[in-house]
């Protein structure tokens, strides 16, 4: 099959995403094929982002490939090269995928396609794109298949942007290039209103704002990494994400002054993990003492690594929640520290994400309703402009999702929530 070839015109170009679960069986990399071949005939330029093939355990997948030095000496410069070779196997393959399509594709590490970081192994954040290249390599009627979820740091090391970073790699190229759109390509059909493993109703949602989207991702849903999302609410960069295997629209990410919130909520999502630490500062609220305190508790986790989260100082105490991957590094803080300190674990955050509460009344109301008629207890509260989040223990997830789910009408087609 012969596709035409983009030209050096003023054809928009498409990013255009593609997953684990996308490029790892042949069947996913013919329907990867064909989504190109199709953006060619109708005259657009693609750039086709790619991860590593599959999930843990399949063999190219980026965890396997860490599996092989697990427990071994570790040296994070390695650590990052390993961990980058299962986008390379993957570009390699889709180039010649599209090649035996009629596509003429060219493979590039993120580095050769001029992504550049801080330098910050494991979790680097990118910091410039040269774009020469990409615009070259279009220009002369090629297909760029550009590894995600890595690039180079000033000195040329090669480093990874963390978990679900392809899709950063994507939104990055996307606004760089002035893309008319990035897809990012799944195995479900779009985002949803919640997860369809812990709620039977849960949706696709047409439409979605940006910042609804970030929202999401920092409270634990999976479908775009944190990082792209924030990059598609700065920018303003239009976003579709699209199921691999199916001709379903997908969901658009869309600019926030563009979509008005029909509906208090947009979606539920939670983070497994949570872990409670109450720290007994032993001086009073507000004196210089308690302060200093809290400085000095602050800096010292931050020099760990660790994120605190909803965080809440209560009468010479202080609450916050840490992930548990966290909870060895905080112990060894805490134990250093002259004060006492509580922890409990198996606890999960559920946050109910919409636009459209901001300034409402009662919608706090109706979460402690919905809950309490569930049977779920809350153990405690944090809230922003666009969200509700609450602290439970970890076995009444499903139902504290299901409850709110079903609470603000979120399986409901026209429900308002889009």
């Amino acid at each position: 099959m012969t596709c035409p070839a983009p030209t050096t015109g003023d054809r928009p170009i498409v990013v255009m995403k593609f997953g684990g679960t996308s490029v790892a069986s042949e069947e996913g990399r013919a329907a990867l094929a064909l989504h190109v071949t199709a953006a060619l005939e109708l005259a657009r330029s693609p750039v086709v982002v790619v991860s590593a093939m599959g999930r843990d355990g399949d063999p190219y997948a980026t965890d396997t490939l860490l599996a092989l030095v697990r427990g071994l000496p570790a040296d994070p410069r390695e650590h990052d090269l390993l961990a980058s070779v299962g986008e390379v196997i993957s570009a390699v393959v889709v180039a010649h995928e599209l090649r035996a399509h009629g596509v003429d594709a060219v493979a590039l590490t993120g580095g050769e396609a001029g992504m550049v970081t801080d330098g910050v192994y494991g979790s680097a954040s990118i910091t410039e794109i040269h774009t020469d290249r990409l615009r070259a390599l279009i220009g002369q009627g090629k297909v760029p298949v550009v590894c995600g979820f890595q690039g180079i740091a000033s000195d040329g090391t090669l480093t990874t942007l963390g978990r679900g970073g392809s899709d950063t790699t994507a939104c990055a190229l996307g606004v760089a290039l002035g893309a008319e759109e990035v897809a990012i390509y799944t195995d479900v059909d779009g985002v949803m209103t919640t997860d369809p493993r812990v709620c039977e109703s849960a949706r696709t949602l047409a439409v979605i704002r940006s910042d609804e989207l970030f929202q999401m991702a920092r409270a634990g849903s999976r479908v775009v990494h944190t990082p792209a999302a924030e990059l598609a609410l700065a920018s303003g960069l239009s976003v579709r994400v699209k199921n691999t295997y199916s001709t379903h629209p997908g969901t658009h990410v869309t600019d926030i002054a563009a979509l008005r919130p029909g509906s208090v909520a947009t979606a539920v999502t939670h983070t497994d993990g949570v872990v409670r630490v109450v720290v007994h500062l032993d001086a009073e609220e507000g004196s210089r003492r308690h302060m200093a305190a809290q400085s000095d508790l602050f800096r010292s986790l931050a020099d760990t690594g660790a994120s605190l989260d909803m965080f809440t100082p209560i009468r010479g105490t202080l609450v916050f929640t840490v992930a548990h991957t966290a909870l060895d590094a905080v112990r060894g803080v805490l134990d250093e520290l002259p004060w006492t300190y509580d922890i409990t674990v198996g606890l999960a955050k559920v946050t109910l994400v919409g636009a459209g509460m901001h300034g409402v009344p009662g919608v706090m109301a109706k979460v402690a309703e919905h809950l309490r008629e569930a049977g779920v207890a809350v153990l405690q509260i944090a809230d922003s402009h666009t969200t509700i989040s609450v602290l439970i223990k970890a076995d009444r997830v499903m139902d504290a999702v299901n409850a709110l789910h079903a609470g603000f009408g979120l399986a409901d087609s026209d429900s308002g929530a889009r």
